[in-house]
């Protein structure tokens, strides 16, 4: 059955609480993943509790709202982080109805718009849990990033906008432009990677999916955008904290050290030595150690929904037409 077949209300009315339920499962990758915990065990609890959450409690934004912020055993404050994930799950889906799928032509089979609808959500609710994960622990999981990279390429054989070829190429640019410069060569300068190889990573997921004009953009527009973010930062504050996540794992691993002797305290040693995080920063923008990940997920993001046009309003800047 062609995709012009369904109504665009109907479309609407399957993916946005398709995206809504996503979005709550998100709030637990967010949680659980940095953390090496079980994913799909046990259920959702209340974080300050421990008391496993009913269903009916667990309803996507709803559920917030009617509890009015606050846990329904203990009465503990819910975060309103929660709802708003859940919101950006929606969102998602609708962006990429609206932009992605209704762009496919009519006579594209339903299954596959299907399939590229799923892919797609996946991307974006991958690069939305990234982003908050390397906000609160400065890391940017393998399984998200290595991962959406396989996905962008194994969805290239049915993406109309990109073939394998470029997906391959795309990927191994957007890898080589952040480690060759970034990690090899300001390593041996400074002593120290300039990005961490999550980044490198993140960008080889841009280029999977978009080619190499994907991930120059985002290295280039999350730099710029990163940048904006580090000045307005040190504006309002004064300087760029650390996570705080951050900072308990350094003490964690600090008060490891003390505890060990022999060889557990020199391999904990030598953790805590090779640790780009080991050492605390002093707030300043020299000394800065800004999460670069949200700023290239936003990037890569803006190029997901906006890349043609992005593309075609540079052509013609270029061609000065």
């Amino acid at each position: 059955m062609p995709l012009s077949e369904f109504p665009h209300v109907f479309l609407l009315a399957f993916a946005i609480p398709f995206g809504l339920a996503f979005g709550s499962f998100l709030n637990v990758v967010i949680y659980r993943l940095p953390r090496g915990e079980n994913l799909a065990y046990p259920g959702s609890a209340c974080p300050a509790c421990g008391t496993p959450i009913r269903g009916y409690d667990n309803i996507p934004v709803l559920s917030w709202i009617f509890l009015r912020g606050k846990a329904r055993c203990c009465r503990a404050p819910i975060s309103p982080r929660y709802p708003l994930i859940e919101l950006v799950g929606g969102l998602a889906a609708y962006a990429i109805i609206e932009v992605i799928v209704m762009a496919l032509p009519p006579e594209t089979s339903a299954w596959k718009a299907l399939g590229l609808f799923c892919a797609h959500l996946a991307l974006t609710l991958g690069l939305v849990a990234a982003a908050f994960i390397d906000l609160e622990h400065m890391i940017l999981p393998d399984e998200i990033t290595l991962g959406g990279a396989v996905l962008g390429f194994a969805t290239s054989f049915v993406r109309p906008a990109i073939e394998w070829k470029e997906s391959l190429i795309g990927a191994a640019i957007g890898f080589l432009i952040v480690w060759l410069p970034f990690d090899v060569l300001y390593r041996k300068l400074r002593g120290q990677a300039g990005m961490g190889l999550g980044d490198a990573k993140l960008l080889l997921l841009a280029g999977a999916w978009f080619g190499w004009q994907g991930a120059l953009f985002a290295l280039f527009a999350g730099a710029f955008q990163g940048t904006l973010g580090a000045i307005v930062m040190l504006v309002s504050r004064g300087q760029i904290g650390e996570p705080e996540a951050v900072q308990r794992q350094r003490e964690e691993l600090q008060q490891a050290i003390e505890a060990a002797e022999g060889e557990e305290r020199e391999a904990l040693l030598a953790e805590f030595e090779a640790d780009p995080l080991a050492q605390e920063a002093d707030g300043s923008f020299a000394q800065a150690r800004l999460a670069f990940g949200p700023f290239l997920v936003l990037a890569i993001l803006e190029f997901q929904f906006f890349g043609p046009y992005l593309l075609s309003e540079l052509e013609a800047w270029v061609l000065g037409v």
